[in-house]
């Protein structure tokens, strides 16, 4: 293999073009004076991307996906779950579910609370709305001069009438913006679509500043390993084809490779807990227990219902010559099945009264959807699927590289269920859906429950649906968490505890997750990193 020697320097460089990195580079380089290098191991593109149903036809494809899988656990009956995750400039936000979700205020309180001063509600707010341009009923909440459309889904059917009515039955309010003053409720989703077209981080941030001469963009170059002067990141080495290319920094490196990425980067050079390292013949050069640690994400039961009123499911309106159709809505009206995003109705709930937020998320989609191996299609039989979620997960997993060819996809551990309160929480937030879709006003359009069954009545039974059943709704965080105690990896500012010129942004930092679709805060965290840096905060 080649060598090309270290002949380049940048006062940054950014590891991964996703929804952090894309945020990043463009505020970076916003300064004319700073010479920024982004880096993506995947493609610049695939042609399906912009159009928002591609979340489905992207899900499992290895043009645009790293498709990793999960290590078989006893949890969840021993199954390999999918984890898709963006293989193009954007990231995950150019094939992801188009979801538009802050998190809840007390998300970031809770983070602050834990010691990371700076991460509150009212800290992040300001970023939230730097980087959207909201298309809704605006208020002091939301942005609208931001690189980021966010648009309600315009889709309307007599279901999502329906859903509404049968939530406010059980006294479930309304909920016009869930991003704004009040999270709990039911409402159509915000998404990141504009005219039709998905707007990735790449579109958002990426696409208007590419002419930038202080902005150099490379992609298919996955890196190696950092380099070190002592406890100094001064570089990086990139594999380019048939050819390792060193790059060297003069400020600082930005590590944006998510939350599988990001933690196996930083154990290929060298940082993490010396057991791992040392069991791959990697030479220790800082040791930081919380690498690859705290993995978090979503795990979700998918509850499907019959539905008898005809014209209503997509499973008739978007199969057969019916698709056809659907295509030329797209073409001539940007209108229809294939501009809807994975969801476009969404609730937040609580289980419990008592609970000071919504403890569970859901998903509302007018279709049966069928899961085979990670690949996602339209059920022939007419349908609705409901997808629930925990917000705030207790179990915790882990990230940790096999080998020392980076190359080698990280060993993938979730731990998913290991708390008793996500199991309760789960069966919880099974019933609460069966409540809502049993309601008298459901039974004009819904008939029997396909899965998991009615038979499925007994708390045991349903948490076997789940172990048996459920699967991500793709939202890894925390294997690199921001905090100060012995599984931190990182500080309040970014910064890697104990190494000097490496920060990391991406989903990885978050000590807990974020309650609904992580994409938005991912900008965020961009955002707020580019912040720390510009205003030298160290």
């Amino acid at each position: 293999m080649k060598e090309k020697s270290m002949n380049e320097t940048f006062d940054y460089i950014i590891v991964g073009a996703g929804s952090a990195g894309c945020a990043v580079a463009n505020r970076l380089s916003e300064n004319a004076n700073n010479n920024v290098l982004l880096i993506e191991a995947g493609r610049s593109s695939h042609p399906l991307s912009r159009l928002p149903a591609s979340f489905a036809l992207l899900i499992d494809n290895p043009l645009a996906n790293w498709r990793y899988r999960s290590e078989p656990e006893a949890n969840t009956s021993n199954r390999k779950i999918p984890i898709p995750r963006g293989k193009l400039l954007g990231g995950s936000s150019s094939i992801n579910g188009l979801v538009y979700v802050r998190g809840n205020k007390l998300d970031y309180d809770t983070w602050a609370q834990m010691g990371n001063t700076g991460w509150s509600y009212d800290d992040v707010l300001p970023f939230f709305k730097k980087m959207e341009s909201y298309q809704g009923n605006t208020s002091e909440l939301r942005g609208v001069e931001g690189p980021l459309k966010v648009t309600e889904v315009t889709d309307r059917n007599p279901i999502y009438n329906g859903l509404f009515k049968a939530a406010e039955e059980i006294q479930i309010p309304v909920n016009k913006d869930y991003n704004g003053q009040d999270q709990e409720g039911i409402g159509y989703t915000q998404t990141t679509i504009y005219k039709g077209e998905r707007m990735s981080a790449e579109v958002a941030y990426l696409r208007p500043i590419k002419s930038r001469k202080n902005l150099t963009i490379i992609t298919n170059s996955l890196v190696k390993k950092l380099l070190f002067d002592g406890k100094k990141c001064i570089g990086l080495e990139v594999k380019n084809k048939n050819k390792i290319i060193k790059y060297s920094v003069s400020k600082e490196i930005i590590l944006s490779g998510g939350a599988i990425n990001s933690p196996q980067i930083l154990e290929l050079s060298g940082i993490g807990r010396r057991d791992v390292l040392e069991e791959k013949n990697i030479p220790v050069i800082h040791e930081l227990n919380g690498v690859g640690e705290n993995l978090r994400d979503h795990i979700a039961p998918r509850i499907i219902y019959k539905i008898t009123k005809p014209g209503i499911a997509y499973n008739d309106k978007a199969r057969g010559i019916n698709l056809v159709k659907q295509v030329a809505n797209y073409i001539f009206k940007r209108d229809g099945f294939l501009t809807l995003p994975s969801a476009p109705v969404v609730g937040f709930f609580k289980t419990r009264k008592e609970l000071a937020a919504p403890d569970i998320q859901a998903h509302f989609i007018p279709y049966k959807v069928v899961l085979e191996n990670g690949k996602r299609k339209l059920g022939e039989q007419p349908g609705i699927t409901c997808t629930v979620n925990q917000n705030l997960p207790e179990s915790k997993g882990s990230i940790h590289i096999k080998s020392d060819d980076p190359e080698d996809s990280p060993r993938i551990k979730y731990n998913f269920l290991s708390s008793s309160l996500d199991r309760h929480t789960l069966i919880s937030g099974v019933k609460l859906i069966r409540r809502i879709m049993g309601s008298t006003t459901m039974k004009e359009f819904c008939g029997e429950e396909i899965q998991p069954g009615e038979n499925f009545n007994s708390d045991e039974k349903i948490l076997q649906f789940i172990r048996d059943k459920a699967e991500t709704v793709y939202h890894p965080v925390g294997t690199c968490k921001m905090g100060f105690d012995q599984e931190s990896v990182v500080d309040k500012n970014l910064k890697v505890h104990g190494i000097k010129g490496l920060r990391i942004a991406d989903a990885s930092i978050m000590p807990t997750l974020v309650s609904g679709n992580t994409n938005a805060a991912c900008m965020m965290i961009g955002e707020r990193c580019a912040d720390f840096i510009l205003n030298n905060l160290k």
